[in-house]
């Protein structure tokens, strides 16, 4: 795993994870809330609750950009080659691009499932 880490670029790969563990400590925060019966209008609880799905948003627009800016940097070294590009080559480049745009695919499908879960424990306890 911290192979595929370094392979997709630490700088990306380590601003999504820091977004995904932002998104958990909301979640857990929310939570908390929601479990321990704490007095929280629903208005306000379901705002928050829409922050989880933001910040996994987040994440998955991070992996985007991190795969558009890793696919950039690969086109500009083929584009200095001379001659031709093998296709292993190309497709190695593309490969390694498409790592944070899993790992961000990844962080959101988890925190859209949690806030799925949130939700409908909130609305199952406020019926």
């Amino acid at each position: 795993m911290f192979e595929l880490f370094m392979m997709g670029g630490p700088l990306f790969m380590g601003i999504i994870t820091i977004i995904f563990i932002a998104a958990l400590v909301v979640s857990v925060r929310l939570a908390l809330l929601i479990f321990g019966g704490a007095s929280v209008t629903s208005d306000q609880l379901f705002r928050q609750l829409g922050y989880i799905k933001s910040i996994g948003l987040f994440a998955l627009v991070m992996g985007v950009l991190g795969q558009m800016v890793g696919l950039y940097s690969a086109f500009a070294a083929m584009e200095q080659m001379e001659g031709g590009v093998a296709p292993q080559l190309l497709a190695g480049g593309l490969k390694v691009s498409s790592i944070t745009t899993l790992w961000g695919l990844l962080s959101y499908g988890i925190t859209l499932l949690i806030y799925l879960i949130l939700s409908a424990v909130a609305k199952s306890k406020q019926a």
